[in-house]
């Protein structure tokens, strides 16, 4: 169903930790995702970039 789709982690751009996973359609979204979620070691929100997770 969802073969197109690759699996990617977002990484917080202060500590340095990846707090989350998501999936993505390289088709579609050609550039890298970036986003503002809650990082836990730093009790607040910054910002998390995409990057590779081994398959």
């Amino acid at each position: 169903m969802a073969k197109d789709r690759v699996k990617i982690g977002l990484k917080c751009t202060e500590s340095g930790d990846i707090n989350y996973t998501t999936t993505k359609n390289p088709k579609t979204q050609t550039g890298k995702f970036e986003i503002v979620k809650f990082c836990k070691r730093l009790n607040k929100r910054t910002i998390h970039k995409e990057i590779k997770l081994k398959s």
